[in-house]
């Protein structure tokens, strides 16, 4: 509550440095373990994330830079197009080389509770890449006007009277707030230095491959 977008991003950037951090210190063992025999280079690049602040970029910025770039993606990359993941890894990897805040993208490619900018164009959201992976994090300040919530639905073709107990939270009283949701097998492949996401999803799902 009471956090707008740049709290937002602040906090989801001390969150990744925190869990980093916090690694670091309490599994000394396991992380010199996957330093070992995993990725050579993990701690002094999880170290390097800690100690500095991270890149941040609006979306229309970010897609000017990918544009210019001489790199040949397989997606197109355009205006009002989601960022995949070779563009995310681009800006990351290798123009920025730390990890980086995207924020404020096109309305239409996000959903219906994300708040309106001043612009009318863009909504405060975030998306915080790093690099090998790309999104990490995911979030944005929610729209606390009603009016302007119901004016989302509607332009998402979604019936506001569906959505009346969502509403009477506006209605009834409420604050500016953000949110954002941390992708779990994302953020120990970073810690770990594990390429492949399958092996560290805790309770994996491999149909057919367990002989009983």
């Amino acid at each position: 509550a009471f956090c707008d977008l740049h709290g937002n991003m602040a906090l989801a950037e001390e969150f990744v440095k925190y869990l980093i951090a916090d690694a670091r210190k309490h599994c000394p063992d396991e992380m010199e373990l996957f330093a070992k025999f995993v990725d050579k280079e993990l701690l002094p690049r999880l170290d390097f994330v800690v100690e500095r602040p991270f890149q941040r970029i609006t979306y229309t910025d970010a897609v000017d830079l990918l544009k210019k770039s001489a790199e040949k993606f397989e997606f197109p990359i355009d205006y009002g197009l989601n960022l995949q993941s070779e563009h995310e890894r681009w800006l990351t990897e290798k123009h920025f080389k730390c990890p980086v805040t995207v924020f404020n993208f096109p309305k239409e490619i996000k959903p219906f509770y994300m708040r309106s900018n001043d612009d009318r164009k863009t909504v405060a959201a975030i998306d915080l890449l790093v690099p090998g992976i790309g999104e990490i994090v995911g979030g944005s300040q929610r729209e606390e006007r009603l009016e302007m919530l119901e004016e989302n639905m509607r332009r998402h073709n979604m019936d506001p009277a569906e959505y009346k107990w969502y509403l009477d939270l506006r209605r009834y009283g409420t604050a500016p707030h953000s949110g954002f949701g941390l992708g779990f097998e994302r953020m120990l492949m970073f810690i770990t230095g594990v390429a492949n996401i399958r092996d560290v999803i805790p309770f994996a799902r491999t149909p057919g491959s367990a002989e009983f």
